[in-house]
């Protein structure tokens, strides 16, 4: 017997996150439930979306499908590769099987795909766009040794002559595509002076081929693609323009892709990213389950939030945890998330 349900849940965020091109103070997501226990997450971007209708529509057509299957296998998360729908409904209808195939044979969900055991991840936090004096004491008040700052504002040259003031903490910079290639390129020499040498996304897709130029003797620099890494076919596209990539399930359609394009990548000596979405620990089972294959962590979307809705994955301050008892994937916390269903 399959049963499949959706529910809408609006997440309030502990602070307003905000990057280059939006905002956000709660975040709704919908949460795919398979047998009132498998489930998996569909978050849109908060900078790029799309609307909650459109993850919806993707998530019915999607199940429709499922349900026409008589046995749920390996071959189904094939199958559910091959959807036509959105990205992001593809990746919780992912997660959400495999969490079943974990659950009923009783191993490790990345054990079912031959994967690395999770261990030793060790995750950034997000700092988004503010003020300059409020970023610099967000960071030094961090109990979090790895520090991702959101750029590409207008605050961005403050924020430079006060990088001094940080003691203790590894820095991270994604600019979010909010730079044109002369910013960027000016942005990247200051940074690095400052021992900055992981940034995303410097400037929009449109001016990729001017990476490698940006970074002029900073030699150290990494330059890593987000905004339009969502297959292998991006990924082989872009790739001798960059250094490494951000991959987030949402983007990929699911851990399937994901795996492919974390392959590929380490194959041509590139650097692997896992990145999020703001959501759940729900929402970054799969890329948790796939830790062993990337060489950075952005995972701290669970962190930004008021309430985890789920249990399973926890936080140490940098370091996430893998609970034994996550066979089947993360348990929703029903009573957390009942307060936050949105009808």
């Amino acid at each position: 017997m399959i049963d499949v349900k959706t529910i809408r849940v609006s997440l309030p965020l502990k602070t307003k996150f905000t990057v280059a091109r939006g905002e956000a103070d709660h975040k709704i997501n919908v949460i795919a439930i398979l047998n009132n226990r498998y489930s998996g997450e569909a978050a849109a971007s908060v900078q790029y979306g799309p609307d909650i209708e459109t993850i919806e529509a993707g998530l019915r057509k999607g199940i429709g499908f499922l349900k026409r299957r008589k046995k749920f296998n390996l071959k189904t998360l094939d199958a559910i590769n091959g959807y036509n729908i959105h990205p992001i409904a593809r990746s919780a209808l992912m997660a959400m099987v495999l969490n079943y195939l974990s659950g009923e044979s009783r191993r490790y969900p990345w054990e079912v795909l031959n994967l690395g055991t999770p261990v030793g991840i060790r995750n950034s936090i997000t700092i988004s766009i503010d003020e300059p004096a409020r970023v610099i004491k967000a960071i030094n008040a961090s109990e979090y040794p790895i520090v991702k700052i959101k750029m590409g504002s207008d605050y961005d040259e403050t924020l430079l002559t006060q990088l001094d003031q940080i003691g203790g903490k590894e820095i991270r910079v994604d600019a979010n595509g909010g730079w044109s290639s002369e910013k960027a390129e000016e942005m990247i020499f200051h940074l690095s002076k400052h021992g900055i040498s992981v940034i995303e996304q410097p400037t929009d897709i449109a001016h990729i081929a001017d990476w490698q130029h940006l970074k002029g003797k900073s030699e150290n620099v990494e330059l890593i693609l987000d905004e339009e890494m969502n297959s292998l076919e991006d990924f082989e596209q872009y790739s001798e323009f960059v250094d490494g990539v951000n991959i987030k399930m949402e983007k990929s359609g699911g851990i399937l892709e994901a795996i492919r394009i974390a392959h590929k990548a380490r194959d041509e000596k590139k650097k692997v990213m896992l990145g999020c979405m703001v959501e759940s620990s729900v929402g970054i089972a799969q890329s948790v389950y796939m830790s062993s294959l990337a060489d950075y962590h952005d995972l701290d979307a669970p962190q930004l939030l008021v309430d985890d809705i789920a249990q399973g994955i926890t936080y140490d301050k940098e370091t996430i945890h893998v609970d034994h008892e996550i066979i089947g994937g993360p348990s929703l916390k029903r009573d957390v998330i009942e307060k936050y269903i949105q009808e």
